[in-house]
């Protein structure tokens, strides 16, 4: 969604490397780059002149004619000016001291409302909480059965007792849930609410009726993230009719310029608590502003990143496999690398996760020409394959590959081109889990403390020649051994004479390493 900001952000950043002082001239040029990038990704006029004016004030400022390096001074206030418009800090979700905490869902038709009520529910469920989610949407066709749908495939509860489709009363279905959710020990409720093609006095009585008759502790409106700026509009007659207490964004993963979620926190001043980037239930998560920015920026998004891959790789496993790594690469099998193949494909789509690395923006084209169905060519590949074959693939000869080939469907090249990238990364993971490479591993094969380092030392302190002059050779072992004599006496811990040892004192930058 934020392509096109992201790489006019890049270039305008790109002219100001290299510049060791950043003139009057190069601080307005560089505010007019950004003003337009911000204004073609569609983001509120307040909002821009609001962002410009700020940074250009900081430029100014001493925190950037006292750097080393202005340009990425610059970068750092416009990264901090980002968080600041989406939102600052993470807001989190208020739970009630005695449950059930209502979450009442609100927002125009088509933004995604019953949708991220299943996501919701299952993010929810996953942070240990037992859902409810609630038909309280009796009007648009079908919508009972979808919210029915939805939370089946969440695995989570359902209150739907009317059937919708213009039946039934939906600040009576709200009423009659609460005591529902209590009676069977829910301890989350979530309303769905009906929505309209636009702001109307009947959505708005509605939703105030339904609001007044469950007293939610979250008042969450869903918008549109590809609506651009009437998603703000919207979002401004919702919070002056009915109020709300946050904003859901659906619909991140859209091609359109990102204006929406780059000026709905700054113009409403509700913070973006949730963000919804994908088809799949499990394409949800809480809105981290920090994290947003950093994508913005293309500086990647490795938190996340992490926190997907905690979630999905067991720790025993892990540990499991580095031990199997450590003692040779013909320890680790094709069965293993087709269980780390699925446990990475858990995580979501490679394209995505590939663009939460720093510096991909510049790969964008590369990513999205990935072919998500390689991931399963090369399963069915593996599965193809004897179990010997798995456990060692130097014997599979031509024969064999013919075989495994027909048997996945592939070309014969296809299982070649497998099974040598296979010895490839498992020559490299073995290497990395053994030490091997990096630099700074004592004893390390390839860094700098192997024994070609201890041979070239060995060589310098051979190139350090005595006289020969026997006169003078003995007047420098005798400088050498009053040196260390006096040293020895001195019995300074830092080389220092013990007086100066005592009174010694790290500076305040390393004392914080020093325990």
């Amino acid at each position: 969604m934020f392509d096109t900001l992201s790489d006019r952000l890049s270039a305008t950043f790109k002219s100001l490397r290299g510049k060791g002082r950043l003139s009057e001239a190069d601080i307005d040029a560089t505010a007019r780059e950004i003003r337009i990038a911000l204004l073609e990704a569609d983001v509120a006029l307040p909002v821009v002149r609001d962002f410009t004016a700020k940074v250009k004030e900081r430029s100014r400022g001493e925190e950037v004619s006292r750097a080393l390096n202005p340009s990425q001074q610059i970068i750092k206030i416009v990264n901090e000016e980002l968080v600041g418009i989406l939102g600052g800090e993470t807001r989190r979700l208020r739970f009630a001291k005695q449950p059930p905490t209502v979450i009442m869902l609100a927002g125009l038709q088509g933004a995604g409302k019953t949708t991220l009520a299943g996501k919701l529910g299952l993010w929810l469920k996953g942070q240990g909480h037992s859902p409810l989610l609630v038909a309280c949407d009796l009007q648009r066709p079908n919508a009972v059965n979808q919210l029915a749908v939805v939370a089946e495939r969440a695995g989570v509860a359902v209150y739907a007792p009317e059937p919708g489709n213009g039946v039934g009363d939906p600040v009576k279905v709200a009423e009659d849930s609460i005591k529902y959710a209590k009676d069977r020990v829910h301890d989350v409720v979530i309303v769905d609410t009906a929505g309209r093609l636009g702001i109307d006095e009947e959505l708005m009585r509605q939703a105030a009726d339904i609001r007044d008759a469950v007293s939610p502790d979250e008042v969450l409106f869903v918008v549109d993230a590809m609506i651009g700026q009437d998603a703000v509009n919207t979002a401004e007659a919702f919070r002056d009719g009915v109020g709300f207490d946050g904003v859901v964004l659906s619909k991140l993963d859209g091609d359109a310029r990102g204006g929406a979620a780059l000026s709905i926190s700054h113009v409403t001043g509700k913070q973006i608590m949730f963000a919804s980037n994908g088809e799949k239930l499990d394409e949800f998560d809480a809105f981290h502003p920090d994290r947003m920015a950093s994508r913005i920026l293309d500086m990647g998004d490795m938190l996340s990143l992490i926190e997907k891959a905690e979630q999905t790789f067991s720790q025993a496993e892990a540990e499991k496999m580095a031990q199997k790594l450590a003692k040779g690469p013909k320890e680790f099998t094709l069965d293993d690398f087709l269980a780390q193949m699925e446990q990475v494909r858990k995580m979501g789509s490679i394209s995505k996760l590939l663009g939460m690395l720093p510096g991909m923006g510049q790969m964008k084209d590369q990513i999205s020409s990935i072919d998500e169905r390689d991931v399963d060519r090369t399963a069915a590949i593996i599965k193809s394959m004897t179990p010997g074959e798995r456990h060692e693939p130097t014997i599979i000869n031509g024969s064999r590959r013919a075989r495994i080939a027909k048997g996945s469907g592939v070309e014969v090249s296809a299982v070649k081109n497998l099974v040598e990238r296979f010895f490839e990364a498992r020559k490299m993971m073995s290497k990395m889990a053994q030490g091997g490479g990096m630099p700074g591993m004592p004893g390390a094969p390839g860094s700098g403390g192997g024994p070609g380092r201890q041979k070239k030392q060995q060589k310098q302190a051979k190139g350090k020649r005595r006289s020969g002059n026997p006169m003078k050779r003995k007047a420098e072992e005798q400088a050498a051994a009053a040196r260390r004599e006096e040293s020895a006496q001195a019995g300074g811990a830092f080389g220092l004479p013990a007086e100066a040892d005592k009174n010694f004192e790290l500076p305040d930058e390393f004392k914080k390493f020093m325990g």
